[in-house]
C-alpha cells in the first residue's frame, strides 16, 4: 500500500472522529490502524488527611469534655462487647467495675485480646459500637 493511501486512511480517521479503522484489498492487504488513547496529566489532589486529622482532633475533644475516667484502646483492630455473638456483653451502661474486670475484646490480627479495666467504678458511658474498627488510643468506656 502506497503512503498517500495510508495518509488518506489517517484523514478519514480525524474527520469522521474514529478511533480505529481496518482494510482488506483484493489482493489480500490489510492494514489496521488505531488511535492511542490520550493519557490525562490532570491530577486532583483532595485533602483527605486534613480532615480526618479535624475529625480525629474533635473526638479527642469530646473524649476529654467527659467526666470520669476514659478507657482508650491500647492498639488498633476490632471492638467486640461481647465474648461471643450469642453471648452477653462484658458489661453495659450502668455496671460497676474493679480494677481488672474485663470491659471488651480487641480483634488484632485474628488474635483475641481483652481489654481490662484500669479503674474501679460504674460505666456511664460505651462510645464505640460492637465490631467497629478502632485505632490506638480510640476511647472506649467512661467510667465514674
Amino acid at each position: 500500500m502506497e503512503n498517500d493511501k495510508v495518509k488518506e486512511l489517517l484523514e478519514i480517521m480525524e474527520n469522521h472522529n474514529l478511533s480505529e479503522i481496518s482494510l482488506e484489498t483484493p489482493d489480500g492487504f490489510k492494514i489496521a490502524m488505531k488511535k492511542a488513547e490520550a493519557i490525562s496529566e490532570n491530577v486532583i489532589v483532595k485533602p483527605v488527611a486534613q480532615v480526618v486529622a479535624k475529625e480525629e482532633v474533635k473526638e479527642e475533644a469530646k473524649a476529654e469534655e467527659r467526666k470520669g475516667n476514659i478507657v482508650k484502646s491500647p492498639m488498633v483492630g476490632t471492638f467486640y462487647a461481647k465474648p461471643s455473638p450469642t453471648a452477653n456483653q462484658y458489661v453495659d451502661i450502668g455496671s460497676t467495675v474493679s480494677k481488672g474486670d474485663t470491659l471488651c475484646i480487641i480483634e488484632a490480627m485474628k488474635l483475641m485480646n481483652e481489654i481490662e479495666s484500669d479503674y474501679s467504678g460504674k460505666v456511664t458511658e460505651i462510645l464505640v459500637k460492637d465490631g467497629e474498627t478502632v485505632e490506638y488510643g480510640t476511647p472506649l468506656f467512661v467510667i465514674e
